[in-house]
């Protein structure tokens, strides 16, 4: 079967383009699959990172894609649009996570309709972390663009029958990340990383974001034990001048390890093997791509109770659940997490991956297409 996929791909850098690739690469197993992307995905000043594009340093899975769709050009709306019939797709896959992506993936998918294509759209969000005035008409006009849905949390799909009560969708699970480089001693990793071996290590991964709430996390550090340091690693989007600030006035300079750039794919396995366990302190969330790439490595998480992130821990016994969105909260299930055997973690790991692969994930998305025609 003929499937474009209008997303982001290489040259634009990220979790996004890395689970598209990812999953564009299985899809194309047993289907002619096409990948489209954007020409412009963020204009300059609406991006709060360093930047959009793969650099040369970084190791990445590079698609082959049409680079076509300006998401701020209504014409290449219609280009777009274009450029899919001739390919003569039966099914039309996008990734949806924000609504200013809304009026170009919405009206090129309402074009490719009209030519008798499905639309499918895997949902990261519909409801936005950080919502604007809008935000809902943006979120109506593309949901409305759209056949049906795969979700990935009961958070996204709670969100989608709020908005769409008739929607159809499929659950799946977040397929982990496995196109890294293998996890390697936690010793030689430190090493690496210039820390202290006879430490414990907790890991911030990921961009650098208010809801994350890695300022509660700081502020956590002072009820924790002197041996159990933070490292932090992620590009930052904004400023970090507050969390600077914040580090200095706890005088914890010594045991937080600061890399706050981007991380290529081929040192993100130093980071992992190098902590003990992954914190997602967040605010506000509905699933997060890092519980795919802390599992990869066998590493648990200690994430807050919001959105989807206990759903993929405490069934799995893959970690421990923060009862409160609170420094002292965080710091006590740091404690209890360290109570605990790692091994009994490990296990469940396991089991979470033996139903979270891109197989699965492709084979679901092929179910729903057969489902909604």
């Amino acid at each position: 079967m003929n499937i474009s996929y209008l997303s982001t791909f290489y040259p634009f850098r990220g979790g996004i383009s890395q689970f598209n690739a990812l999953l564009y690469n299985e899809l194309s197993k047993t289907n002619q699959v096409k990948a489209f992307t954007f020409k412009r995905q963020y204009p300059e000043i609406l991006f709060p990172g360093k930047s959009q594009m793969v650099q040369n340093y970084d190791k990445t899975i590079k698609i082959n894609s049409n680079r076509i769709l300006d998401s701020i050009n209504p014409i290449s709306y219609y280009k777009t649009a274009k450029e899919i019939n001739i390919f003569n797709p039966k099914l039309n896959l996008m990734k949806f996570w924000m609504p200013f992506f809304a009026p170009s993936l919405g009206k090129t998918a309402r074009l490719l309709k009209k030519n008798g294509t499905k639309n499918i759209t895997i949902l990261d969000n519909v409801i936005p972390h950080e919502g604007r005035i809008g935000d809902l008409s943006l979120i109506k006009y593309f949901i409305n663009s759209n056949d049906a849905f795969i979700v990935m949390s009961n958070s996204v799909k709670n969100d989608l029958l709020k908005i769409s009560p008739n929607a159809k969708y499929k659950f799946l699970e977040h397929p982990i990340y496995n196109q890294f480089s293998d996890k390697i001693n936690k010793d030689i990793a430190l090493q690496k990383l210039e820390l202290d071996t006879s430490k414990k290590y907790i890991l911030f991964f990921g961009f650098i974001r208010k809801y994350k709430g890695l300022d509660l996390l700081i502020k956590a550090m002072k009820f924790l034990p002197n041996d159990i340091e933070l490292i932090v690693a992620g590009e930052v989007y904004g400023k970090f001048d507050e969390y600077q600030k914040l580090i200095e006035d706890e005088n914890l300079i010594k045991r937080i390890h600061l890399f706050t750039n981007y991380i290529a794919d081929n040192e993100v396995s130093i980071y992992f093997s190098a902590s003990d366990a992954c914190v997602l302190p967040y605010r506000s969330a509905t699933q997060s791509g890092i519980t795919g790439i802390a599992y990869n490595f066998d590493v648990p998480l200690i994430a807050t109770d919001t959105g989807s992130l206990k759903e993929v821990i405490e069934p799995y016994n893959c970690g421990e659940i923060i009862q409160e969105i609170s420094p002292e909260s965080i710091a006590d299930s740091i404690l209890k997490f360290y109570c605990k055997d790692a091994n009994s973690f490990k296990t469940g790991i396991q089991k979470y991956k033996d139903i979270a692969n891109w197989s699965f994930f492709a084979k679901g998305i092929l179910d729903l297409y057969n489902e909604i025609i």
